[in-house]
């Protein structure tokens, strides 16, 4: 499968902003939703980048390749010294690297990813191998 690099970017660029809203507007939404919400679309954007970066590879490699990352990032939340928590002070290194392990951000990382996954293939599925794709 070869991967639209365009509509790829503007999936990620989009989760982005789904992603913001839903932290700035949570109080609109019930607690159960906003426990999973943020992470999961972070795991879905980093499913995204990740079929964006590497647009030939299969579904099942960017699945498992999206899922080590994520569990990556959120193992790190144990390691705890000044020049890394420094980054996570700032808003954007929260944003990536989180401040404390949290089982629910595990399932809502697989969550993300299990649901973007089954997205790409059903979006896919019957469609010919090569999909029109830019660069």
């Amino acid at each position: 499968m070869k991967r639209n690099r365009v509509l790829y970017f503007f999936i990620i660029i989009g989760l982005i902003g789904i992603g913001l809203a839903a932290r700035k507007w949570k109080i609109f939404l019930p607690d159960l939703i906003n426990v999973y919400l943020g992470d999961a679309i972070w795991a879905a954007m980093i499913y995204f980048g990740i079929a964006f970066i590497f647009n030939r590879k299969s579904l099942s490699f960017i699945g498992v390749l999206s899922l080590t990352f994520c569990y990556c990032i959120e193992v790190s939340q144990f390691y705890h010294a000044p020049w890394i928590d420094a980054i996570r002070n700032t808003r954007i290194g929260a944003l990536i690297l989180g401040f404390a392990f949290l089982w629910s951000d595990i399932l809502a990382y697989t969550l993300g990813i299990g649901f973007s996954f089954l997205g790409e293939y059903f979006f896919f599925k019957g469609k010919p191998k090569e999909v029109d794709a830019v660069a």
